[in-house]
């Protein structure tokens, strides 16, 4: 079966590295990027690229006929702390795209369909610890509403249609090549840069605030790994739940002074705290392993060593 890829949103932090991988693992010329504008020149330069509004469903429906798009990675979103300013921006880009996706499938113009959530759908009243697959969902924010809801019409589309769609619960992630994209867990992003070039950083939550974190190969490598397994083995389509570490804005800090011992932390949280507080701490993902073969490769050690040595040329 031939394989032609669309990536939407793919100038983003998670869209940026996806269409690398998923370039060098097929071919460059079968996986077109896309975004509502232009992204670095690694990224334009190294395949077909459009530009492309996600909300519009006639634009998208006619970029998946043009390049004849089997496989669609929608990783277009206004993320949690953006969102909570422009709620109904967020609201319309978050759903409207998933709809316009969601319905090509169905309609049999596309054959499979990625689809990321988050652990924004958990909320205050979801256990903390070891957050199970399945348990209460009452997000406090408009980016865990509608990663909510996109998780119910996921599954309805899927048992109503036959869509093959799949998701995974992303905890925040962390990456030296992309800058942070506006979600709370940014700090785990933005600490290494100030690190390297003021030795101190300002926590916007405080320091024992602990959530689950990923280094962002381990989410490309999960992305791509649910795609690519037999229909059969991908039992959830909702979302799964994807862990690796979790860790507090202090024990970051900690791990960063083993290779700048004079760096220095301070906490000031913001209104972002409040979004952190309704969120894990950690997550149980013992589905995603059983079903499809799912393990992190990345501890904290590792991944403080990796930023800091990635991140010392440019700064």
């Amino acid at each position: 079966m031939k394989k032609r890829i669309l990536i939407v949103g793919a100038c983003g932090q998670i869209g940026t590295e996806l269409t690398g991988a998923l370039r060098a693992k097929f071919g460059d010329h079968k996986v077109i990027a896309s975004d509502i504008r232009e992204g670095e020149d690694a990224l334009m330069k190294g395949g077909p690229f459009e530009i492309l509004d996600a909300t519009d469903y006639f634009a998208l429906e006619d970029l998946v006929m043009r390049h004849e798009i089997t496989d669609v990675y929608l990783m277009a979103a206004m993320l949690s702390a953006t969102a909570e300013k422009f709620p109904m921006k967020a609201w319309n880009l978050n759903m409207n795209s998933l709809f316009n996706v969601l319905n090509l499938a169905k309609d049999h113009k596309i054959e499979k369909v990625f689809w990321p959530s988050s652990i924004a759908v958990f909320g205050s009243t979801t256990p903390k610890s070891d957050t199970p697959q399945r348990t209460i969902m009452e997000p406090s924010t408009v980016y865990g509403i509608s990663k909510q809801t996109g998780e119910r019409w996921c599954e309805y589309y899927h048992q109503k249609f036959g869509v093959d769609v799949r998701s995974v619960r992303y905890p925040g992630l962390i990456s030296y090549k992309t800058l942070p994209g506006g979600g709370t867990t940014d700090y785990a992003v933005d600490i290494f840069h100030k690190a390297l070039k003021h030795g101190k950083y300002i926590s916007f939550l405080n320091s024992e605030s602990t959530l689950p974190m990923m280094f962002m190969d381990d989410a490309i490598r999960a992305t791509i790994d649910i795609m690519e397994s037999p229909s059969e083995k991908v039992k959830i389509r909702s979302s799964y739940n994807l862990g690796a570490i979790s860790f507090s804005p202090a024990e970051i800090s900690e791990e960063i002074k083993t290779h700048l011992p004079e760096f220095e932390m301070e906490y000031q949280p913001d209104f972002r705290q409040a979004i952190a507080d309704s969120w894990p701490q950690s997550i149980d993902d013992s589905d995603a392993r059983q079903d499809w073969g799912w393990e992190h490769q990345f501890d904290l050690k590792a991944t403080t060593k990796i930023m800091l040595d990635n991140l010392k040329p440019s700064e």
